[in-house]
């Protein structure tokens, strides 16, 4: 009964969790609708200066660590599978480590072009451009900071399986990492649009 009350507990702390960072990540997505209503041309426009490639193939690394990271949960909680558990974590964090990789490549193209919140190449463009790059940086490096994070919670819930301190019945902190590994893919899923789909 201790352990199972345990698990309720922490589930429900895991959602009011999530739901602030819904609220923080919401409340940007609202900065961005603003912002964007004043200026549609030049948000179109510097969209323009992104990979929509990057962007795509960020979503799909993305999109397949959610379903590793189910696999993950299912493997431990319904299975009873630590191996399979482990192989399917260490493919969630591997995805999450490829996006990051993606993410700096593309940001330093940004950097090396001058296309980043104070530089002197970006203050002069139109107030718009400013705005959107200012938000692209906030934004997608908040963001990266949550895919961070999750990875660094992944790992250690790795190595308690590996050690074999967290079980099937043990399994309460497995299923909150997974549902903050999807919440941030949830978010990118808002972000890849409003910043790279623009029309």
């Amino acid at each position: 009964m201790e352990t199972r009350d345990h698990s309720v507990g922490a589930r429900i702390g895991m959602w009011l969790f999530l739901l602030s960072e819904i609220l923080l990540f919401g409340g940007l997505f609202l900065l961005y609708a603003v912002y964007r209503s004043k200026h549609p041309g030049d948000f179109h426009a510097a969209s323009m200066e992104l990979s929509r490639f990057d962007g795509t193939l960020n979503t799909a690394i993305l999109l397949t660590s959610s379903l590793t990271a189910v696999a993950a949960v299912f493997s431990l909680q319904e299975l009873n599978k630590p191996k399979r558990t482990i192989f399917f974590l260490g493919a969630t964090i591997a995805f999450g480590a490829a996006f990051l990789v993606v993410k700096a490549f593309e940001w330093t193209a940004k950097f090396e072009h001058g296309l980043y919140p104070n530089a002197a190449v970006l203050m002069k463009r139109p107030p718009g451009e400013i705005l959107y790059f200012g938000l692209y940086f906030t934004m997608t490096g908040l963001h990266a900071l949550h895919v961070i994070i999750g990875m660094t919670v992944l790992s250690v819930i790795l190595a308690f399986i590996v050690r074999g301190k967290a079980t099937q019945e043990r399994s309460a902190a497995l299923e909150n990492a997974g549902l903050y590994w999807h919440l941030v893919d949830i978010i990118w899923i808002f972000l890849f649009p409003l910043f790279y789909l623009i029309t």
